[in-house]
């Protein structure tokens, strides 16, 4: 067990990690044309408007949450908010929008089953990172009643310390996380995994949405109209008026 630990919690997110960047960059230079995300909007709108919505509002806060919770040190926040307040926090507002997310994720999915033309129009690759999503997101529900359990906020700064190690190559103590509850074993596992299938599913449009937020920062552009005669003054020219045709000219053309 000290070897597999060692593997799934020191090796495998670096595993992960460099698959998620390489893959991401050597797909959007290769394959372009697959950089999207196959919306199904123009077959059904139906439980897509409302699935939709909650399930961005909810996978965000989330991963904004996870992003901002595991690598902000101890020692930022310390001075201001202890780490049992913080754990409190995270219960409280990872739990709502886990809720939203799963709302809206299960909406996806009854979608992409149960209706017929979203279906035959599916990859298999689409449903299956819909489930692999619900999964992980039900784990991460179960874990809130073992996170109030220890609402001290250790198992907090476990976690925390170990991402922050991965994040700057430090040696990792696998055996710590080792005597965590199993729910936060395999929500790190299945986590790390989908970062593994990243390149390879329609999540790459992620980076493409994290990409737009650089309109707001954009010059404004010029647009110029394409007409020739723009800041040009032109002259009429008045039409000719007929000629009176004679009479020896109407014999001539009978």
């Amino acid at each position: 067990m000290t070897s597999l630990h060692g593997f799934l919690f020191g090796v495998y997110p670096y595993i992960c990690l460099t698959v998620f960047l390489l893959g991401s960059l050597l797909r959007f230079d290769r394959d372009q044309y697959t950089w999207k995300s196959d919306s199904s909007q123009m077959l059904r709108t139906g439980l897509l408007r409302w699935g939709s919505n909650l399930f961005h509002i909810g996978i965000l806060f989330l991963f904004f949450g996870h992003l901002v919770g595991l690598l902000a040190p101890h020692a930022f926040y310390a001075h201001f908010m202890e780490a049992s307040f913080k754990q409190r926090v995270a219960i409280y507002s990872g739990g709502f929008f886990g809720v939203v997310c799963f709302i809206g994720l299960s909406m996806l999915i009854y979608r992409r089953i149960f209706d017929e033309r979203i279906r035959y129009t599916s990859h298999r690759t689409d449903l299956a990172i819909l489930l692999i999503l619900w999964v992980q997101l039900v784990v991460g529900l179960i874990t809130l009643p073992f996170s109030w359990a220890h609402s001290d906020g250790s198992v907090m700064l476990i976690l925390a310390d170990w991402a922050q190690r991965i994040l700057t190559l430090r040696t990792v103590d696998a055996e710590v996380l080792a005597g965590l509850p199993w729910p936060y074993l395999f929500h790190i596992v299945f986590g790390m995994t989908i970062f593994l299938l990243f390149p390879f599913s329609r999540l790459v449009h992620v980076w493409s949405g994290f990409a737009s937020v650089g309109y707001l920062f954009r010059p404004y552009q010029v647009v110029r109209s394409r007409r020739l005669d723009v800041g040009k003054t032109t002259t009429r020219v008045s039409p000719v008026p007929p000629q009176p045709v004679h009479g020896s000219d109407r014999s001539a053309k009978h």
